[in-house]
């Protein structure tokens, strides 16, 4: 079955998709997500627009309203951080904290869905998509979960005009979409969608919810020859800055494991050892990219873009 080339979703989110005109295509990834129709009434001020990468007040890439006053936060991240989970649960509380001021009542809050797309390997399971809620179980009668009463129903069905009956459908819900761990057929809208997320490929005969949408607004070879240029050398400079890492990482494992061996240390001992060399070796990398961000920067991309592909901050870019 054909397939064409898009632009992948990373470039399109910085780019396109804050447009509110282009809002159906992030309509149906979260419809796929969340098994039910989405409409976003509003694009709000992204969190992607920060003066510096250590600005923590503005982190997320879109930030959306529905029709039920509930919020969606998307977030694309493309280098490796260890502290994401922290990173994420801070999106989520800015954005509840945002919602409410001194004096108001608690029932202003609105649900959170919080999407996030990665593109390097993160945590150890099987799977490419993973969805996180927060559950009361009990703790002396399994199988025990804390439901709403009657009283609490009925507030929150005047409220939402939604029937809300479990705690876990007020807190914010988490969805984690691994990239890199795709390695199916899609036959499945979820599946599709990692399809695009990872390759940029869309089927031609695709029925699938935002991607239908996708394949009209973001189709490479419709973009200006200026925009695909720009789109070619972010994605080499995405690919470039990736690179580095991964040799530096594996050639300092390497030689971590070597050495270890010929002293007869322990495998532990000597990953370990790997890493410390990983970190003094840094200086290397850091050289690469930037590199990188000169050419980027010639090339005119926004600051925050490059801070995000490289790592560099706004202001080690601004000196370049």
């Amino acid at each position: 079955m054909e397939k064409r080339k898009y632009v992948r979703f990373d470039w399109a989110i910085k780019r396109i998709l804050r447009d509110k005109t282009n809002k159906e295509v992030l309509e149906g990834l979260i419809t796929v997500l969340l098994g039910e129709p989405i409409t976003i009434t509003e694009i709000l001020e992204s969190e992607g627009n920060q003066d510096a990468r250590e600005d923590k007040t503005n982190r997320v890439d879109v930030k959306a309203k529905t029709g039920n006053n509930e919020y969606i936060i998307v977030e694309v991240q493309l280098t490796k951080e260890r502290d994401f989970f922290q990173r994420i649960l801070f999106g989520t509380a800015k954005s509840i904290t945002d919602q409410i001021s001194i004096g108001q009542n608690y029932n202003v809050i609105k649900k959170i869905y919080s999407i996030n797309i990665l593109y390097f390997d993160f945590g150890c399971g099987d799977d490419y998509a993973y969805h996180g809620v927060t559950k009361f179980l009990g703790m002396t009668k399994a199988g025990s979960e804390l439901q709403l009463n009657t009283e609490n129903e009925q507030k929150y069905i005047k409220a939402e005009q939604k029937r809300i009956t479990m705690p876990h459908e007020v807190f914010p819900e988490y969805f984690l979409l691994l990239c890199n761990h795709f390695n199916e057929v899609a036959k499945t809208p979820i599946e599709e969608w990692m399809e695009y997320l990872k390759n940029a490929v869309i089927r031609d005969n695709t029925t699938t919810p935002g991607l239908q949408a996708a394949r009209r607004k973001l189709a490479y070879m419709s973009m200006p020859e200026k925009e695909r240029r720009a789109y070619e050398d972010y994605m080499i400079s995405v690919h470039a800055a990736r690179d580095a890492w991964e040799t530096i990482r594996d050639e300092a494992r390497a030689e971590g494991i070597e050495k270890g061996r010929a002293e007869g240390r322990a495998e532990g001992r000597a990953e370990g050892r790997a890493e410390g060399r990983a970190e003094g070796r840094a200086e290397g990398a850091e050289e690469t990219n930037r590199a990188n961000a000169r050419r980027m920067k010639a090339k005119g991309y926004a600051a925050i873009d490059i801070a995000e592909i490289t790592g560099l901050t706004v202001e080690e870019i601004s000196k370049l």
